[in-house]
């Protein structure tokens, strides 16, 4: 099952992908809630609904014609990872790391498919990272066994980890070049676990910059697979349904090539991960050019 999310009146609402249509599942199924979230903390049947709106005579929308949000709109919590690829820690100077390097991401900075990823107005060092998301569809209890891990996996999408690199380097916490508004993009479909392999692992994850290829790798390259990071955020704290981890960029980023690549307004990055789908943003800037 794929599903999306996508703006109606200005408001989100939850689709299901049926080709290159979507279905509203509230018009389908007015009394299943129009955010994954909500719907996951509800313990909807999110399957079950899909196959009657699939089954339902509901209109079928264009997914050209749709204005998207982010995959999960309002995220408890979104849980990133940094040096998960070893040629990624490589190319930055650094060792295999033997433990993940957690941050958090706000809300604040989502956008979704289509959205304009913004170069702030006080950098220019604004680079990409290609990443594979999960989405937890049930309440993770603390120490978790990495043996039963992915059974809390509701499914899996493509983010965009835009970085701005000279505030990341101000200090040894990276969260200040990970949050700011309009860099962390998420979309546009949801591929149920079912749909994939276990953990996402043998998936070839690729991002292009104005259609020249960047990064170019697979999942079974992250150092620690999504099974094992689950494992070991359930040692610290409980993940709920609608949380959000990305799981780190591989190699080819923009500050390590010589001379380095930032992303600039009028760019366009593509995040596609097989199997799952392409996340497409146009990069503008914080008075709005070029996108």
């Amino acid at each position: 099952m794929k599903l999306t999310t996508f703006l109606k009146d200005g408001q989100p609402r939850l689709g299901i992908v049926e080709g290159e249509h979507v279905i509203d599942l509230q018009a389908a199924l007015p009394e299943v809630p129009a955010d994954v979230r909500v719907a996951l903390e509800a313990g909807t049947d999110l399957m079950a609904a899909a196959a009657a709106a699939l089954a339902s005579r509901a209109p079928r929308l264009p997914m050209g014609d749709l204005q998207f949000a982010p995959l999960v709109p309002n995220p408890g919590k979104t849980v990133c990872l940094g040096l998960n690829y070893f040629d990624h820690a490589k190319e930055g100077g650094r060792e295999k790391p033997d433990y993940p390097w957690f941050f958090l991401r706000a809300t604040s900075s989502l956008i979704a498919h289509g959205d304009t990823g913004r170069v702030p107005r006080v950098s220019s060092k604004f680079d990409f990272e290609a990443e594979l998301a999960v989405v937890i569809g049930k309440r993770v209890p603390r120490h978790t066994k990495q043996v039963d891990a992915l059974g809390y996996v509701f499914g899996y999408a493509c983010f965009n980890d835009m970085s701005v690199r000279d505030y990341q380097k101000r200090t040894p916490q990276w969260t200040i070049g990970k949050n700011f508004d309009a860099t962390g993009a998420f979309g546009p479909v949801l591929v149920t676990a079912d749909e994939l392999p276990p953990g996402a692992a043998g998936l070839r994850i690729q991002g292009r910059l104005n259609g020249l290829v960047m990064q170019d790798a697979n999942t079974d390259d992250m150092i620690f697979s999504v099974a094992q990071t689950i494992r070991l955020l359930a040692e610290v704290l409980t993940l709920e349904p609608g949380d959000v981890i990305a799981m780190g960029t591989p190699a080819g980023v923009g500050q390590a090539r010589t001379p380095p690549v930032w992303m600039k307004a009028g760019d366009r990055y593509e995040v596609e991960i097989e199997r799952i789908g392409t996340l497409t943003n146009p990069i503008g800037d914080e008075a709005g050019e070029g996108g």
